[in-house]
């Protein structure tokens, strides 16, 4: 699996045509290293739902090529459905996976948005993490009216004044492009037709109108049904079995139920755990008790023992750091320090898990070794970030600069580039510092015998941090824009003064737990 991931959830208007969806969706997977990984059409809606993934660099692509196949294949001006949308691709929102920031899938929105603007001369709105409104966070302000209203009102009301791309519609009307976090499309259908009911049911249960704090909701007419449609964005702060529930119960004033619920593209594995935990009144449930959740465990501890006994996967990266090239550097170093820090708390984590003398702090452990074995997945993934950011600073440098407009161009590449490039190593620091509070958490309650590994992690995390640091002071140096200098700055301070204090910590238990002399 690629170290970094990106999902994208492109919306089109149109379902009722498939060897047009199918063109749309092959301009997606044909670009290498996408995946589409599924396709919901709804003829009311006359809309389809296209999920992909890959990495970063092929997921970009694969947007910009399917919103110019749809553009050329859809017109809204003939286009007739349920669903609200201003444009042949409605909504194209990146969501991070796995190796990847929000702040990064925004600088995707961007990058697509300005492409989709100038060479395809759509009209684009940012929405979600990457709006620059902040009336135009929600899609639904940005869609009020649909393509209809956009037709009239694009070009005299400044309301309507597109973040990209000409101040005018034509067939393929607008897209909006976004960043956001996972959410959860779910459809309940009842048992009527009566739209007014749905309606009032979707009114009840939206947050916008004092509903449920996570969900935005629509009364649709759907197969001859009043359909319940909706969007999820934080399962876990709003669970699912909550909003059916809550469904359930309105309905129930209107004298009728749910006839069935459906899924729009994807749902997180966790969200249908926590819906079954609910439904079965499971109160003592562990996740490791699902059989595939404990077999994945142990194929993890295979991998890391394999992995142990074959040092040429660490020896490639070591010849690699010692190569006479600039990449990888000292950056991709300090995440791969952090990593291995990360790791050795991980192993003191699992040295005191289901030992009976430690059965006090078994909860707190599982706790600290979920968490740290995601920070070295990520810190592993950003060896590979650091190393893309600083290669593409020396390709900003290598543009052209010829005429004024391409040193203009240059120079803004230049900085932006040299951003992402502090920027990562930012981040790098911050989980560095993560890792350490978790090494505290094993030195001051884990097993007493691998108290030197919880340190020695501890270590290796706080190498991480200077490493990082260093990068982010020369990158911050580059910077003309010296606010954000000095905000990447100002982070970094208060990490290094949270980490020294932590630190603090683990010697004081290394000699009062441990009985290490230090001097």
């Amino acid at each position: 699996m690629p170290n970094q991931l990106i999902e994208c959830i492109s919306n089109f208007s149109e379902a009722r045509r498939p060897e047009v969806v199918e063109q749309i969706k092959t301009s997606i997977s044909s670009v290498p290293g996408v995946t589409v990984l599924d396709q919901h059409s709804d003829l009311d809606h006359n809309r389809t739902v296209l999920t992909f993934v890959g990495e970063p660099a092929g997921v970009e692509e694969a947007a910009f090529q399917a919103i110019a196949k749809a553009a050329k294949l859809i017109d809204l001006d003939q286009h007739q459905g349920e669903h609200p949308r201003i444009g042949a691709t409605d909504v194209v929102p990146f969501v991070p996976i796995k190796g990847v920031s929000m702040d990064d899938c925004v600088q995707m929105a961007q990058r697509v948005g300005r492409r989709v603007g100038e060479e395809l001369g759509i009209p684009v709105y940012l929405y979600e993490e990457a709006s620059t409104r902040p009336e135009r966070r929600n899609l639904a302000n940005i869609r009020r009216g649909e393509y209809e209203a956009l037709k009239v009102e694009i070009g005299s009301e400044p309301a309507r004044e597109p973040d990209y791309g000409p101040n005018k519609v034509g067939p393929a009307g607008a897209v909006v492009i976004g960043a956001r976090q996972a959410l959860i499309a779910f459809n309940v259908y009842l048992t009527t037709a009566d739209l007014s009911v749905a309606k009032k049911i979707a009114n009840a249960v939206r947050h916008s109108s004092g509903g449920l704090r996570f969900v935005k909701a629509l009364g649709l007419e759907v197969e001859g049904q009043a359909q319940v449609s909706m969007n999820l964005t934080n399962f876990q702060r709003t669970p699912v079995a909550r909003v059916v529930e809550m469904i359930r119960r309105e309905a129930e004033r209107y004298g009728v139920s749910i006839h069935h619920s459906e899924l729009v593209g994807l749902i997180p594995q966790d969200a249908l755990v926590d819906a079954a935990q609910w439904y079965m009144q499971l109160d003592q449930f562990e996740p490791d008790q699902i059989l595939e959740y404990r077999l994945a465990a142990a194929q993890a501890e295979t991998d890391i023992s394999e992995a142990s006994k074959d040092p040429s996967r660490i020896n490639e990266f070591l010849d690699a750091l010692a190569a006479g090239s600039p990449t990888p550097g000292s950056g991709s170093a300090a995440a791969f320090s952090g990593a291995a820090g990360a790791a050795l708390v991980a192993m003191v984590s699992r040295l005191t898990i289901g030992k009976a003398k430690y059965a006090d702090v078994e909860a707190q452990m599982q706790s600290t070794l979920k968490q740290v074995e995601k920070l070295r997945a990520d810190l592993s993934a950003a060896v590979q970030q650091d190393a893309a950011a600083f290669e593409a600073v020396m390709a900003a440098f290598r543009l052209p600069k010829d005429t004024d407009e391409q040193r203009a161009e240059r120079s803004r590449a230049i900085q932006d580039a040299t951003l992402n490039a502090a920027q990562v190593p930012l981040e790098v620091a911050g989980m560095a510092v993560d890792v350490i509070e978790q090494a505290v958490t094993v030195v001051t309650h884990g097993n007493v015998n691998a108290i030197s590994d919880g340190a020695t992690g501890a270590a290796l995390a706080r190498a991480a941090l200077n490493g990082a640091g260093y990068n982010v002071r020369i990158n911050a140096l580059s910077l003309k824009d010296s606010d954000a200098a000095g905000l990447l700055i100002e982070k970094l301070d208060q990490l290094e003064l949270r980490a020294a204090g932590l630190e603090g910590i683990i010697r004081t238990q290394l000699v009062d737990r441990g009985g290490l002399s230090l001097a």
